[in-house]
């Protein structure tokens, strides 16, 4: 273990310095006319660190600080526009609720500051002395996609090979983990395949279980971009803001969209509006497929999906019609029971119609979190870095070889996922748990279980920027860390674009960035050496460059930062081509080893959630506004967003059914599902259908009535519908 001589001296070394690339004039951007209090004498830019649009803001410097921001006009992805979280993105920062030092739980309950020296021996004494009682696998982390590609590499690195811990994940399982796992298994490796240009070139533009105006503003902006006049078409059972936008609404009964995309596809076999060619040349297993699909008739799929026969052919029809369809989806596809069979589902209407490859098409998963992506590739959780498999010996191999790391220390299988690290606790099997940058006590489904889980651990650690936090509250260590704008790195966003993050402000107190939070506990645990070449994160970015190559998502041409270039780069980065857009699989050949996609596809299968006489309501959630996120830890530190939505937990009726009860406006409403209870304000409204309620997921009583139920492959929540009953009552 480190001494604290030494251990002091690291210390002094990760205090940091702002970034010194600032290499744009305020002139560049026409600023001169600002008041000289607000005229910047420097500007940089960086990608914005909310959702993974990934858009690039101009943050101006004044006196080395960082004192405004404007919407980068260059940058392709947002082209000068930003969402009302992008335009606060500073101001969240200076938030009192922020974490300013270590803090160690007392045994009156309350908290005392403590040193880091004593945090980090403290971390790294306790949860030794736990693995040395009851085994490695008493121990495990939950990571995110809020931080950094470096950071997160570091982490799932240092954890899982260097200190031993078996179990790991992160809340990216929450958002994605179903559209990773279709990838993976159509087409061979976890590809997004579009380009964000794909939306101001499709003629026929397909939304399913996706809000987009409220969820990624900026790309509801790309459409209205679009010169073809599109038909948009969503799919969705709620009239959300984007389904009123759109030129064409489809609203099935919840969680039945799987069986609505395979009658789609028996209608376009029926009418000979598919691709034969593209079909016989460059995928495998559509016969199996279409005879699966022989028999979702229209009359069968309307029955079962609550539509008109005439509404399930409409949508068939406007797909056949299309010369360039393009198929988006998100959470109300990802978190499901069946979100995996229904992410195919589309991707079998791309490949069997060749909306693939070409402008303004394929079949393309929007994720949530700034760096979910990655976090796919490179948080060494359900999967080996660059996209590798643990259970391969090879991959192994190569990981330790790159990083110079002892090949018998990296475990042999990713460990548990989320719900199962969850599981494990509560049986009492992990005893310690390390949450980063991830507010679990709140995002997690059944809440209340989860919490009764955390409190048995004997060691909750928390590492995040704010105090505040529901999970912060529970924790017996908080190590206080830097947030976006505090630190150095990168993000790869939805469309598989890299992009840079700059330190333009000072943490407060003695936050640290996680980075140099993790090479505290590195050199603390005695593995100064293993980590010795893990400086900083452009160290490590140019390790996870070489961890690339031969994979589908190379980028080992980028050498350093300098090569991202002012407007990010998208993998893969082929030899000699420079582009600002790139789509995959242009030329047909897809990532399995033949080269070929794959139709994968099964039986449908009903929601364990379903109303009865007790819980005749069934319960939709999903985002509130473009001023909330997630779980309101960063949005609701700005007075300004919180001026842009009520901040209040409601619940959405319809008239109808608000009639029929002897409800109003503004009654409080008791929610109770089989799960938990929470009181909401009543809002009638004509956006969710009679026996249909709905509630935004930002306020953390949501999540107590929330099931435990997953998808069976990807292991994501199903977040999407509950059985509830609904009772007025006097007040919440």
């Amino acid at each position: 273990m480190i001494s604290l001589s030494s251990l002091r001296e690291l210390l002094r070394s990760h205090d940091g310095t702002l970034t010194e690339e600032l290499r744009l004039k305020p002139n560049a951007l026409g600023l001169g006319h600002l008041p000289s209090r607000l005229q910047p004498d420097a500007l940089t830019t960086m990608v914005c660190g909310y959702c993974s649009t990934g858009c690039s803001l101009v943050i101006h410097m004044k006196e080395g600080k960082a004192i405004n921001l404007t919407p980068d006009g260059r940058y392709p992805v947002n082209q000068g526009m930003a969402c009302p979280k992008g335009w606060e993105a500073l101001r969240v920062l200076e938030s009192p609720e922020r974490a300013v030092q270590p803090l160690r739980r007392n045994e009156d309950g309350g908290w005392t500051a403590v040193g880091w020296e004593y945090a980090v021996l403290t971390f790294v004494s306790r949860m030794k002395a736990l693995q040395e009682k009851y085994g490695k696998g008493s121990v495990a982390f939950l990571g995110t996609g809020q931080i950094p590609t470096e950071e997160l590499a570091f982490l799932g690195t240092l954890a899982k090979c260097g200190m031993g811990f078996l179990h790991g994940d992160g809340n990216t399982r929450q958002c994605m983990a179903s559209a990773v796992v279709a990838y993976k298994q159509s087409f061979g490796f976890d590809a997004p395949p579009y380009t964000y240009q794909d939306l101001e070139e499709s003629d026929t533009i397909v939304l399913v279980g996706s809000n987009l105006c409220i969820a990624h503003p900026i790309l509801w902006e790309r459409i209205t971009r679009n010169p073809h006049q599109p038909r948009i078409i969503v799919v969705d059972p709620r009239r959300t803001e984007t389904a009123q936008a759109a030129t064409h609404h489809f609203a099935p009964e919840p969680k039945t969209d799987l069986t609505l995309f395979y009658g789609v596809a028996h209608l376009l076999l029926e009418w000979n509006a598919w691709d034969p060619d593209f079909v016989a040349r460059h995928t495998e297993d559509f016969g199996k497929f279409r005879n699966h699909v022989a028999s979702f008739t229209p009359e069968y799929v309307a029955d079962h999906c609550r539509m008109r026969r005439d509404e399930v052919e409409e949508l068939a029809r406007l797909i056949a019609e299309g010369k360039r369809v393009s198929f988006w989806w998100t959470m109300g596809v990802n978190q499901s029971h069946q979100g995996v069979l229904t992410a195919q589902a589309l991707i079998n209407l791309a490949l069997m119609t060749g909306h693939m490859g070409k402008p303004g098409t394929g079949a393309n998963s929007i994720t949530g979190q700034c760096n979910a992506m990655g976090s796919r590739l490179f948080s060494n959780t359900a999967s080996l870095l660059g996209g590798r498999d643990f259970t391969k010996a090879e991959h192994r191999k190569k990981v330790a070889d790159i990083l110079n790391l002892d090949e018998s220390r990296m475990p042999q299988s990713s460990g548990y996922a989320y719900d199962q690290i969850i599981d494990a606790i509560d049986r009492g099997e992990i005893k310690g748990l390390w949450i980063i940058a991830t507010n679990s006590a709140h995002s997690w489904v059944q809440q209340n279980r989860l919490k009764n889980a955390l409190s048995k651990l004997e060691f909750l650690v928390v590492q995040d920027m704010y105090l505040t936090s529901e999970t912060a509250q529970l924790a017996d260590l908080v190590l206080p860390a830097a947030g976006w704008g505090e630190k150095e790195g990168t993000f790869i966003n939805s469309e598989r674009r890299i992009g840079r993050i700059r330190k333009v402000a000072k943490a407060p107190g003695q936050a640290l960035a996680d980075f140099s939070i993790l090479r505290l506990l590195a050199e603390a645990w005695g593995l100064g050496h293993e980590f010795s070449e893990w400086t900083d994160p452009e160290s490590v970015f140019k390790m996870l460059s070489r961890l690339s190559e031969g994979q589908p998502c190379d980028f080992s041409r980028l050498q350093s930062y300098e090569d991202l270039g002012a407007y990010g780069v998208q993998w893969p980065v082929p030899e000699g081509e420079v582009a600002a857009e790139r789509r995959l699989f242009a030329d047909g050949r897809f990532f399995h080893s033949d080269g070929r996609a794959r139709f994968v596809f099964a039986d449908p299968v009903q929601p364990r959630e379903r109303t009865s006489a007790e819980f005749p309501y069934l319960l939709l959630t999903g985002r509130g506004t473009s001023a909330q996120w997630h779980t309101e830890t960063r949005t609701r530190q700005s007075p300004m967003l919180k001026r842009l939505y009520r901040d209040e937990a409601i619940i959405e009726i319809c008239p109808e059914d608000a009639q029929r009860e002897g409800w109003e406006a503004e009654d409080w409403v008791l929610v109770t599902s089989a799960h938990g209870q929470a009181a909401f304000r009543c809002v009638v409204t004509g956006r969710v259908k009679s026996g249909q309620v709905f509630i935004p997921m930002h306020k953390d009583r949501v999540n107590r009535l929330i099931p435990s139920e997953f998808d069976p492959q990807s292991r994501q929540p199903s977040y999407k519908i509950t059985a509830v009953q609904l009772k007025k009552i006097s007040g919440s």
